[in-house]
């Protein structure tokens, strides 16, 4: 019958008349394939993920119970619109509580949001027009990029260096951009390196943020897990509320990554554009959710024993991982581990990318990771990993480290 009429009218920030077309395998999906592809080409051998990026577990029993009860509730079965005003009220308590943030308005200055990806999302459809520049840190979540380039934006990209304790590098954006930018997103804790911010860096942010008119999309997502003493925020920081916005997520802090709950917090009228675009997008998350949600920020006690369970598996593997010719540190926040890929194996294979020695991981070793090759080549290694209680975590990372000895790898 040949080429249907739809192919044609395909928008062209999805490809135009070439949608579908584009042969490229991208990076989630070459590591899908290789998975498969490994587990059948070794049948019974137990493949350790590495590379998954949400909890391993279910919320808390708390939680859950929270759910079940308001779902039986007739009051909570209609439209949400943009959020009930308790969970609002929760938010702004959990933000005093947890990271010393006071005097946020509940009714104002906070929204929830269907997850933190969605508010990503909308954020360039509330500032950016064609020709305005999003600056972006690499190696990063990617969303708010994508959804620039497709209202006509740019982005530049700002890589985050080991030599830099993984912070941008603002000095180095030149004026004719600076001058065209809108919004700087940031994550920190920082998926992937597991990097923090300090205070100074985020004063440095401030007042960049004001001598160039650019709001800050601060992504908290891992703000709440950190090892090294109280989580910290940037709305912490004198005149950060000013300039931007931080997003708080339920997924990692309390693995409610497929219940979809998040907020966004900071300054009224950016709030407000989110509003905004939002209630043209969504008509909220179900009331029960949102009122699990307060159950959740009631008891930061969870995430607290959360991440005792993250601090103990990170131990195990920065030890099996050193054992093994790695430089791995543990992190200050997040649950991951961000490590230089080796160059290759000793009179053997050589690794010309991270992507490289991923794909080998996974084919010869039956071990799943996640590379990245934006700024240098590093391997992202992941404490959520499958295992019921202590002694099997002490399971899997022994045999990690007995499959990653036998290579005598090169760095």
């Amino acid at each position: 019958m040949g080429e249907s009429f739809i192919q044609s009218l395909f928008a062209e920030r999805l490809g135009g008349k070439n949608f579908g077309k584009d042969t490229k395998i991208y990076k989630f999906e070459k590591i899908k394939r290789a998975k498969r592809a490994a587990i059948a080409a070794h049948p019974g051998v137990e493949l350790i993920d590495l590379g998954v990026g949400e909890p391993d577990e279910m919320a808390f029993p708390g939680v859950v119970d929270a759910l079940r009860v308001e779902a039986g509730k007739p009051e909570n079965r209609g439209y949400a619109d943009n959020g009930i005003q308790e969970f609002k009220d929760a938010a702004v308590r959990y933000m005093d509580r947890v990271y010393g943030v006071k005097g946020l308005d509940p009714a104002t200055e906070v929204l929830h949001s269907i997850g933190s990806k969605p508010a990503l999302a909308m954020f360039p459809s509330v500032f950016i027009n064609p020709g305005d520049v999003t600056l972006m840190t690499v190696p990063g979540y990617p969303v708010i990029a994508t959804h620039t380039r497709w209202y006509g934006g740019e982005v530049h990209t700002l890589p985050l260096l080991e030599e830099n304790n993984f912070l941008p590098d603002l000095d180095s954006i030149p004026e004719d951009i600076r001058k065209r930018a809108k919004l700087l997103y940031l994550n920190y804790p920082n998926n992937p390196t597991g990097a923090v911010a300090t205070v100074d860096f985020f004063k440095k942010v401030i007042e960049f943020a004001k001598a160039n008119d650019i709001i800050v999309v601060h992504d908290a997502a891992y703000g709440a897990l950190t090892y090294n003493g109280r989580p910290f925020s940037f709305l912490s920081v004198p005149g950060a509320k000013e300039v931007g916005v931080e997003i708080h997520s339920m997924s990692k802090a309390f693995n409610m990554t497929g219940w979809r709950l998040a907020f966004v917090t900071g300054n009224p009228l950016v709030v407000a554009g989110f509003a905004n675009v939002k209630d043209n997008y969504d008509s909220g998350q179900f009331i029960a959710i949102q009122k699990a949600g307060i159950y959740a920020l009631e008891h930061p006690d969870i995430t607290e024993e959360i991440c005792g369970k993250y601090k103990r598996r990170l131990d195990l593997l920065v030890d099996a991982l050193n054992s093994v010719g790695f430089s791995a540190r543990q992190p200050k926040g997040s649950f991951y581990l961000y490590v230089r890929a080796p160059k290759g194996i000793k009179g053997g294979r050589r690794f010309n990318t991270a992507e490289d020695f991923s794909e080998f991981l996974i084919t010869e070793r039956l071990i799943s990771t996640v590379p990245w090759d934006d700024a240098g080549s590093f391997i992202r290694f992941s404490a959520t990993f499958i295992a019921n209680g202590e002694t099997e975590e002490k399971r899997v990372i022994t045999e990690v480290r007995k499959r990653l000895s036998e290579l005598n790898l090169e760095f």
